[in-house]
C-alpha cells in the first residue's frame, strides 16, 4: 500500500486560512507533537507551534488538549474505516474480501507507528471520554464486519459477536505494540481473518439450531 502523504502546512499567515483549515492544521500539529513527545509531555504550545496557528485559534476549536486528541482519534479512525470498506471487492469470494479488507486496514495502521500507539494506547489514558470514542469507533468497525459476514451466511453477526471479533483483533494489535512491532502488523492478517471466519461460522451454526 502506498504511504499516506503527510499534509502540508500552508506557510501563509493564519488569517488567510479558513476555520476548517485551522482545525485540520491542529490535528496535524497534535499528531506531530505526539510523535515527538508523547501525549503526557506535550502542551498546547507544542500543538499550536507544530500547527503554525495561534493559541487563540486552538481555543476556537478545542477546550483542552484532550479534546484535540479525541478529535484526532476520530479523524484517523474514520480514515481507517474508509480504507477498510474500500478494500472490499464484492466480485471476490467472501473469504478473499475479508482477507483483503483486513490486510488494507492493518497496512494503514502500520504506516504511522507513533499515531498507532496513540490510537490504541494513549487514548485509554483519557478515561471515560476516551473509552466512549473508542467504543464508538469499535462499533462502526463491528458493523462493517457484521455486514461483511452476512454476505456469506445470509444473516448478520449480532452486535455482541461482531464486537468480540473487533476486540480480538485489537488485542492482537496491542500485543504487537507492546512487543515493539508496530510496523509488522501484516503478520496479523492470518489470525485476524481466521477469527472472523470462525466467529461467523459459529454464529451461523448457532442460529440454525
Amino acid at each position: 500500500m502506498a504511504k499516506r502523504d503527510t499534509p502540508t502546512i500552508d506557510p501563509a499567515p493564519e488569517s488567510a486560512g479558513l476555520p476548517h483549515e485551522h482545525h485540520a492544521r491542529l490535528l496535524e500539529g497534535m499528531a506531530k507533537a505526539l510523535a515527538a513527545k508523547g501525549y503526557a509531555n506535550i502542551t498546547i504550545a507544542d500543538i499550536v507551534r507544530e500547527a503554525a496557528v495561534s493559541r487563540r485559534s486552538f481555543y476556537e476549536h478545542f477546550a483542552t488538549k484532550a479534546d484535540c486528541l479525541l478529535a484526532l482519534y476520530e479523524s484517523a479512525s474514520e480514515q481507517a474505516l474508509v480504507v477498510l470498506i474500500g478494500a472490499v471487492d464484492p466480485l471476490q469470494p467472501w473469504q478473499t474480501q475479508v482477507e483483503h479488507a483486513v490486510t488494507a486496514y492493518l497496512d494503514f495502521l502500520a504506516e504511522d507507528p507513533a499515531l498507532l500507539k496513540t490510537l490504541f494506547v494513549e487514548i485509554l489514558g483519557l478515561g471515560l471520554p476516551g473509552l466512549a470514542v473508542r467504543r464508538k469507533v469499535n462499533a462502526q468497525i463491528g458493523g462493517f464486519i457484521s455486514t461483511a459476514t452476512a454476505g456469506e451466511h445470509g444473516t448478520r453477526l449480532s452486535p455482541d459477536l461482531a464486537m468480540t471479533v473487533v476486540g480480538g483483533i485489537n488485542e492482537l494489535i496491542l500485543q504487537a505494540i507492546e512487543e515493539d512491532r508496530p510496523s509488522d502488523l501484516r503478520r496479523l492478517v492470518e489470525p485476524a481473518t481466521r477469527l472472523i471466519h470462525a466467529v461467523a461460522i459459529a454464529g451461523a451454526a448457532g442460529r440454525s439450531r
